[in-house]
């Protein structure tokens, strides 16, 4: 369940959840604007889902924990799409097989707008009759539906170019920005360590009222003193550990990775490809030559931790990361920009944005952390295994999303995420 602060009295609960409903769901219909029909089905992997599937689950999400928790007279027009849309709340029901969800020729996706715009509507109209009592009681429900449709705006943008990047044609999803590149020489700030407070609670609340429930408890941890790298590691880095042998040295790896490399055939960052002796990128832009600035990102946890052995530092561990992030400003390149791929970051230090940071921790519990009752409580703490966290936010995040005690997960081996890294090192 999601934890919330105080909010301004300034606007009324009614006035601010009504606008954030509003301006979430009209963002994701924007996102998929420039798809064509065929784009709404196919489904790239297991892993990515089609952008229909993400349309009809971020809408089952409000119609199964508000309209139906809130509203006692509420029917779904759609019964059949109670296993469809679920996605793993096994409180709830079954689900459908998530590697067949590109199978559903049907609903249409006509008719998954038609479900989309029947239950907003549903909503507004509870959002509009509710008293001030009812309204609080909904606001932690509706807060973590408006975050979890931001995810799958994530998700949509990055399982298209799952998708695209299968296609022989060169697909674009929307026209290259250009950013001008600040190129600088790698630098390392420096911290003293000692005994700090991480996740949400009194203190992190400059990025934000919201946060989600495997944030907390706030809590102390030690850290020995560490250096920080200000940059991203870029392609040009990556590069040049590809040349030294990276992806054919047993020694930089660890046993799971080096296996990951021998039975994928890893030998590039994901969505790299060898055109007339250079190295190509897919991106959601189109296909074009590897350039040495931008970030590096589709990289597992074992490349980055392959690399970071390369080049005799380390992965930060969270806590180091969010001591150095928590009082910076949350800018970067982010989802509302536009570009859609990471780009050379500004000559300061930026800790969010352009790609998700993996650290070297696992996806655990902090200490004292309790899951929530009932299907909410599936969320987060069911999946605290076999995962390391990142942290930062990408390119493909929504800015108003992101704050400096986000806990991102993955499994070690995914790569189609927008996800890259900065190094760390014991000072």
């Amino acid at each position: 369940m999601p934890i919330l602060a105080a909010a301004s009295p300034a606007v009324s609960t009614r006035e601010r959840l009504l606008h954030r409903f509003e301006k979430v769901r009209a963002h994701t219909e924007k996102l998929v604007a420039p798809l064509e029909t065929e784009d709404f089905v196919v489904q790239p992997s297991a892993d990515a889902s089609p952008a229909k599937w993400h349309l009809a689950h971020t809408t089952w999400f409000f119609e199964t924990f508000v309209l139906r928790a809130f509203s006692p007279d509420y029917t779904s027009p759609f019964p059949f799409y109670d296993t469809l849309f679920n996605s793993y709340y096994n409180a709830v029901g079954a689900q459908w097989n998530r590697a067949d969800r590109g199978k559903l020729a049907r609903p249409t996706v006509a008719q998954t707008f038609d479900y989309r715009h029947a239950v907003e509507e549903r909503v507004r109209e509870l959002l509009y009759e509710a008293s001030e009592p009812q309204l609080r009681e909904m606001k932690a429900v509706l807060e973590l539906g408006f975050h979890h449709e931001q995810q799958h705006q994530e998700l949509i943008l990055t399982d298209l170019k799952a998708l695209f990047a299968l296609s022989p044609l060169d697909l674009v999803y929307a026209p290259r920005k250009f950013a001008p590149p600040c190129i600088s020489a790698q630098s390392w700030r420096f911290h003293e360590g000692g005994l700090h407070e991480i996740g949400f609670g009194e203190g992190s609340l400059a990025h934000g009222e919201f946060c989600f429930d495997n944030e907390t408890p706030r809590h102390r941890v030690w850290m020995e003193p560490f250096f920080l790298s200000e940059k991203l590691v870029t392609c040009g880095d990556w590069l040049e550990f590809m040349a030294d042998g990276g992806y054919s040295r047993s020694e930089l790896w660890l046993s799971a990775g080096w296996n990951c490399v021998q039975n994928n055939g890893w030998n590039a960052p994901l969505y790299w490809e060898k055109r007339g002796g250079a190295w190509h990128i897919k991106t959601l832009g189109g296909a074009r030559e590897v350039e040495a600035h931008e970030p590096i990102c589709h990289i597992s946890y074992f490349e980055a931790e392959a690399f970071a052995r390369w080049s005799e530092a380390r992965l930060p561990t969270e806590a180091e990361w969010e001591a150095c992030a928590r009082d910076e400003p949350i800018e970067g390149n982010f989802a509302e920009d536009a570009y859609f791929h990471p780009v050379a970051p500004s000559c300061a230090f930026e800790p969010f944005g352009n790609v998700w940071q993996w650290t070297r921790s696992q996806y655990a519990p902090y200490p004292g952390y309790e899951a929530d009752a009932g299907a909410l409580g599936e969320y987060n703490g069911k999946f605290m295994c076999n995962q390391f966290v990142l942290r930062g936010g990408s390119c493909a995040t929504p800015r108003s999303h992101i704050r400096a005690t986000y806990r991102n997960f993955f499994p070690p081996e995914a790569r189609w995420q927008f996800s890259g890294l900065r190094l760390a090192r014991d000072a």
